[in-house]
């Protein structure tokens, strides 16, 4: 039995199954294309997204995005699983085009209320404010209207998220980067954000991401290189939170501005 599992498995056919299987199931390769996640993710990163952080989506073939199974659930996903959770990194449809991976960054989830002042995110948990009182430091709380909100929840725990001080409200640039009305967000969805605040497409701009689009989380960095084709080795067998741990972001900040990222 082992021996024919053996040969099936080492055939054509075999490896073609193994291979798509993992590929719907488990874990698919995606590329960085953009910079709207630096400098947590950076243009030229190649990662492993976990297809089964947020249950199975319903499969798809690569590259042709063609669904091989029906949406029984109508929630795109074959096993329903959890929902992204604030400050996660997803991987998602992009609501206006479904063949168009995103990433972004999990800020607020459904029932929560978001807004943004002077670039600032501000962020009112639906768990309402004894549970903002008991999860985060007094000096980022402030109050609007007897809510209590978090000033830029995410900071603190993720560096690699910032703004370009370049980008200023001249009228010119979009008014979402610096100003958004409080909005609540939808059951089920997610509001999503780049970590390079003022270079990212994201919810400030078409809307909240709901469950059916979600596919996974990064999971690590299998390659990495620069315009310029230099290997990024430091990155190179990463996950996220390591390169969060551990990166010069300074640095990062420096080389981007130099035009090397």
């Amino acid at each position: 039995m082992l021996k024919k599992l053996y040969n099936w498995s080492s055939s054509w056919t075999g490896t073609i199954v193994i291979v798509l299987a993992i590929i719907f199931f488990v874990a698919q390769a995606f590329v960085i294309p953009s910079g709207s996640m630096k400098n947590t993710l950076l243009i030229g990163d190649m990662l492993f997204v976990k297809k089964f952080s947020y249950g199975i989506p319903t499969p798809r073939i690569p590259w042709l995005e063609v669904k091989v199974l029906p949406d029984f659930n109508n929630n795109g996903h074959l096993i329903e699983g959890p929902r992204p959770q604030r400050g996660d990194i997803v991987v998602f449809r992009y609501p206006k085009n479904e063949n168009i991976h995103y990433v972004k960054r999990a800020v607020a989830t459904g029932g929560d209320l978001v807004a943004i002042k002077d670039k600032h995110l501000l962020l009112h948990p639906k768990e309402g404010n004894e549970f903002v009182k008991a999860n985060y430091l007094k000096e980022n709380i402030i109050e609007i209207d007897n809510k209590l909100w978090v000033i830029d929840p995410y900071k603190k725990d993720h560096p690699g998220i910032h703004h370009d001080e370049k980008i200023v409200d001249n009228g010119l640039n979009p008014a979402e980067l610096f100003n958004m009305s409080p909005i609540i967000v939808p059951e089920d969805e997610t509001f999503m954000m780049g970590d390079n605040r003022d270079h990212s497409n994201d919810s400030r701009f078409w809307g909240t991401v709901p469950y059916k689009d979600v596919v996974g989380t990064p999971w690590f960095i299998y390659f990495s290189w620069n315009d310029n084709k230099e290997i990024r080795w430091d990155r190179v067998l990463k996950s996220v939170k390591t390169l969060e741990e551990t990166i010069d972001f300074d640095k990062l900040e420096i080389e981007q501005e130099e035009g090397i990222y």
